[in-house]
């Protein structure tokens, strides 16, 4: 089976195609265009970074730390000098560390929120997020040239690099902790402290946020924080279907609201106080309400096509402008890098603020909202009935149709765009998006996006309408359109 390193990097399922010797294959490529002169061709990169070190950090999944190893022993064999986390840790920390430590790049062993079956591999850029697309693009060249050309991966003996002190173990929390102390208020959570739960879903964000708030009177209750590879049999993916354990540790009193991140702890998610899911849609909302309104800070706002518009009606009460990306991070942090950028985020929990790295980080946006509960003293239920009845209400909806056939993007892109509905649900549509898939605009600001898969006969449907019954009315569409399509 052929190795496909994309703009994420690569996940396979583990002892299928994610093997010690692809790994081995595909570290020797990342090495290769590392080295490269062309690693630098976008001008992105920090040109001040220590082109021969590269940070190495992995998550709690099946053999994650000995994949970890091993990429060590590849990177070292090419005369790298790398920096191996000592324990498993979460992305946006090993993220920060590569920047923190001036590194040429990075290499994160995790699949995220996959399900326990699958391993993958995250590249990083010297600037603290995923490294660009062209900087992927140029792996995969690699790969494919080692290949043709039967050249295999250099190894080199794992205790014979660490006496060469080619590889050397770190803790990468202190300097994360350190930086995160300049952006979270710990004296507004230490005057009003916080009794509430934790749920690392068995991922490597476990323990993080409770030995950040150590000394400030909070009383954390941490679940599913001990190591389990097999994640309890469920994706460490923090959306509702999955949070059963939170929402009964919140309904039976371990805490007053939870918070949860995901596998690799880059996402976020929250609970409230009767033990309901707080998207991250709404926790996006909160965090710029309280930017703007209680930091007085400014700057531009960056979303996904797939975000709610909650963020659009607060940009435009503050003046801000705001930009509608793509689905996926690594746009965001183009903005990031390029421009003054208050807050940036997407639907499926990855947020970033000011001042951070470019790169969604589960346990500052838990830590911020942290802040923002003990500033409010009040419920997090009623912040979140606050923000709905000032720039709501919004219901929101989410289905992956599966379709009989695989249908080409842009076939049927042409088809929703010469098949444009005038209205749905006795809204008029008033605009039509072409960003990424096709999404119908309402002229309530309700809408429905429908992106076909990239990589499988599925099409996404993605709802927010201002009432049920609307939310109800382009759902049926979303699936009449997937009827038609298969």
């Amino acid at each position: 089976m052929p190795i496909h390193f994309g703009t994420d990097g690569w996940r396979a399922v583990i002892s299928d195609s994610f093997t010690f010797d692809n790994l081995r294959i595909v570290t020797q490529a990342i090495a290769d265009a590392v080295a490269s002169e062309h690693w630098d061709i976008s001008g992105n990169s920090n040109n001040t970074s220590d082109k021969k070190k590269i940070v190495v950090g992995y998550d709690t999944r099946f053999l994650s730390d000995r994949f970890a190893g091993e990429v060590a022993r590849v990177l070292a064999a090419n005369g790298f000098s790398v920096l191996l986390a000592q324990a498993d840790s979460p992305t946006p920390v090993i993220s920060f560390a590569v920047k923190h430590h001036n590194a040429i790049a990075g290499v994160m062993i995790t699949a995220s929120h996959n399900a326990p079956r699958y391993n993958g591999l995250k590249l990083k850029g010297a600037f603290g997020g995923s490294a660009l697309p062209e900087q992927c693009r140029r792996v995969e060249v690699y790969i494919t040239d080692n290949e043709e050309q039967a050249r295999g991966p250099n190894l080199m003996d794992f205790k014979k690099a660490r006496e060469a002190g080619l590889i050397q173990k770190f803790n990468p929390l202190p300097v994360y902790f350190e930086h995160l102390h300049k952006l979270i208020n710990t004296n507004i959570i230490a005057d009003n402290p916080q009794r509430f739960v934790v749920d690392a879903m068995y991922g490597s964000g476990r323990g993080v946020i409770k030995s950040f708030l150590q000394g400030t009177g909070c009383e954390i209750a941490e679940i599913r924080g001990e190591l389990n590879p097999g994640f309890g049999g469920v994706h460490p993916e923090p959306i509702a279907k999955y949070l059963g354990p939170l929402s009964s540790a919140v309904s039976s009193g371990m805490g007053n609201f939870g918070i949860v991140t995901d596998g690799d702890a880059d996402r976020i998610g929250a609970m409230d106080e009767h033990g309901k899911f707080v998207d991250p849609h709404k926790i996006m909302a909160l965090s710029l309400k309280y930017l703007v309104e209680k930091r007085g800070w400014t700057g531009a706002v960056v979303r996904t096509v797939s975000t709610t518009r909650m963020i659009d009606r607060l940009a435009k009460r503050y003046g801000l402008t705001l930009y509608e990306t793509p689905v996926g991070f690594n746009h965001i942090a183009d903005y990031m890098m390029k421009e003054d950028i208050l807050i940036g985020g997407e639907e499926s929990g990855g947020i970033s603020f000011k001042g951070h790295i470019p790169e969604g980080d589960g346990p500052i946006m838990g830590l911020l909202l942290v802040e923002m509960i003990a500033e409010a003293n009040k419920p997090l239920v009623e912040m979140v009935d606050d923000l709905l009845a000032d720039v709501g209400p919004v219901f929101y909806e989410r289905v992956d149709l599966r379709l009989s056939r695989p249908v080409a993007k842009a076939e049927m892109t042409v088809l929703l765009t010469q098949k444009a509905p005038k209205e749905i649900g006795g809204e008029k549509v008033e605009e039509i998006s072409l960003r990424d898939g096709v999404k119908y605009i309402m002229a309530d600001d309700s809408w429905l996006l429908i992106r076909p898969s990239g990589t499988e006969p599925v099409l996404r449907v993605y709802v927010e309408g201002r009432t049920h019954m609307m939310v109800k009315a382009l759902m049926q569409y979303g699936k009449t359109v997937a009827e038609s399509a298969a």
